[in-house]
């Protein structure tokens, strides 16, 4: 059988586009499950200083990340020179998901990758308000 997923939960401190209520109820629960997780102030702030332990996630097998969009996740690990495996990692959108969802996914065995495809651009890039904006032409 193979090993659980490794979660990581972002409390996205700096942004602050993740309501808080939801941040709260997530890591709430995932506290309350036992599991191991890991937590984080911000992967913002983590691929501005490319930090190292981005590199170990990203290369550590099957992953699914409480964060933002995944397009946003995906871009912020490339950024730091730590892509995220297409196929092995799940990010679930604590700006969008309700809680119990997030979480409902965060403890299921069950891995279900879904970083969009194709290459890694500056337009994909968050804006400053936590936005992906599109380059002026």
């Amino acid at each position: 059988m193979p090993a659980p997923p490794r979660i990581l939960y972002c409390n996205c401190t700096y942004a602050q586009v993740v309501p808080e209520e939801t941040k709260k109820a997530v890591l709430l629960k995932l506290c309350e499950s036992g599991a191991s997780f890991d937590a984080v102030a911000d992967l913002c702030e983590m691929s501005a200083r490319r930090d190292p332990a981005l590199q170990r996630l990203a290369s550590s097998g099957p992953v699914k990340i409480a964060a933002c969009y995944p397009r946003a996740v995906k871009w912020l690990f490339a950024a730091a020179k730590a892509p995220l495996p297409q196929d092995a990692a799940e990010i679930l959108n604590m700006r969008v998901q309700h809680a119990a969802e997030v979480t409902a996914a965060l403890e299921s065995p069950e891995l279900k990758p879904n970083l969009p495809g194709g290459k890694v651009s500056p337009a994909d890039a968050p804006s400053p308000n936590g936005v992906a904006t599109p380059l002026a032409s």
